[in-house]
C-alpha cells in the first residue's frame, strides 16, 4: 500500500494487555499510559477499569495532552469478576449488567465514546436461545444506560471452544445477534480480532464478511491454537511466538480483506485498529512486543 495507513484507519492500542500489571485496575496505569500517548504511531489508546478515580482523572488529563482519543474495554472487568450478561440465573445476570454500568460511567469520566464487551460463556446447544434472549436484555439495557452518556456499545467476537467459550461466538451468529439489537440501537457494533480468527476456525473474508455491516472495531495479535504449545488458547503472545498462528501473511491477508468489505476506507471518520498484544516470556517487556508489533505492522502494510 502505498498511501501510509494513517488515512485509512485510526491506530489504537489495549494498553491493560500491554502492560498486563495494571489488568485488574490498579497499578501503574498513569505512567504505563502516558509511555503510549507519547508514541505517536497511535492516535488512540483503550483502556481498561481504573479504580481509582484519582488515577482515572490523571490518566483522562495524560489523553488530553496527548492530543488522542480513548476507547474503554470492559473485556478485562468482566472476565475477572466472571461477569454474565447472558446467565439464566436472573440476579446473576442483573449483577453483570450493574457492573457494566459502572464500566460505562467509568468510560464517561475518561471521555470514551464507546464501550467493549464480551458475552458470557455459551452454555450448549440446549440453552443457547435462552442464553441470546438473555443477553438482548442486558444489552438493550446497558445501551439504553450508555446513550443517556453518549456512549456506544460494542461486543467483542471471541472463541466459543478453545478458551473463552464465549457465546458470541461464531461470526455468522455474532451477525444475528447484531442485527436484533440494532433495531432499537443502530450505534452498536462489533469487534472482530486477528488473534481470535484462528481460535473460531474462521477464514478471515467469510467470518468479516459476515459481520462487515455491524463492524467498528478491529484488533490485531496472535493466538496459539495446538493445546501442546506453550501460550496455547487466547493468551495474544507476539507476532512470531513459535506455534503461534499470525504473523506477518495472516495480517496481510486480513488486511486485504478488511479493504474488500470496506472497513479500511479514505475518509474523515476513520476506523479503529488496535494492537492487543501481552508480553509471555522472560525478557520480554512491553516495549519491545510493541515495537515487534509495530514491525509486524509496517512490513504487512507494505504488502497489501
Amino acid at each position: 500500500m502505498d498511501k501510509h495507513w494513517s488515512n485509512y484507519c485510526t491506530m489504537s492500542i489495549v494498553h491493560f494487555m500491554a502492560f498486563p500489571q495494571t489488568i485488574s485496575g490498579e497499578g501503574p496505569i498513569v505512567e504505563t499510559v502516558s509511555k503510549i500517548a507519547e508514541d505517536p504511531f497511535f492516535g488512540a489508546v483503550e483502556i481498561g477499569w481504573i479504580k481509582d478515580p484519582q488515577a482515572r482523572k490523571a490518566t483522562r488529563a495524560v489523553i488530553e495532552a496527548a492530543h488522542m482519543k480513548v476507547g474503554y474495554a470492559a473485556q478485562s472487568a468482566v472476565l475477572l469478576q466472571k461477569l454474565n450478561l447472558n446467565s439464566l440465573d436472573e440476579a446473576e445476570r442483573q449483577h453483570a449488567v450493574a457492573e457494566l454500568k459502572k464500566c460505562i460511567d467509568e468510560a464517561a469520566e475518561l471521555g470514551a465514546h464507546r464501550v467493549a464487551y464480551l458475552s458470557g460463556r455459551d452454555p450448549g446447544d440446549t440453552d443457547r436461545t435462552a442464553a441470546l434472549e438473555a443477553l438482548v436484555k442486558s444489552t438493550r439495557e446497558l445501551c439504553a444506560y450508555g446513550r443517556e452518556k453518549g456512549i456506544a456499545l460494542t461486543c467483542e467476537i471471541f472463541d466459543r471452544a478453545i478458551d473463552k467459550k464465549a457465546l458470541i461466538g461464531p461470526s455468522s451468529y455474532a451477525a444475528e445477534y447484531a442485527r436484533i439489537v440494532r433495531e432499537d440501537y443502530p450505534d452498536f457494533g462489533l469487534m472482530y480480532d486477528l488473534s481470535h480468527l484462528p481460535l473460531l476456525f474462521e477464514k478471515a473474508e467469510t467470518a468479516l464478511a459476515a459481520i462487515k455491516d455491524f463492524l467498528v472495531h478491529i484488533h490485531i495479535g496472535n493466538a496459539v491454537v495446538d493445546a501442546n504449545t506453550p501460550g496455547y488458547g487466547d493468551l495474544h503472545p507476539r507476532f512470531g511466538w513459535p506455534g503461534g498462528s499470525n504473523d506477518v501473511p495472516e495480517l496481510v491477508e486480513f488486511l486485504r480483506a478488511l479493504f474488500r468489505i470496506g472497513y479500511l476506507r479514505e475518509g474523515s471518520e476513520r476506523p479503529w485498529v488496535g494492537f492487543e498484544v501481552k508480553p509471555q516470556a522472560p525478557g520480554e517487556t512491553p516495549e519491545l512486543v510493541i515495537a515487534g508489533t509495530k514491525r509486524v505492522w509496517q512490513e504487512a502494510w507494505s504488502h497489501v
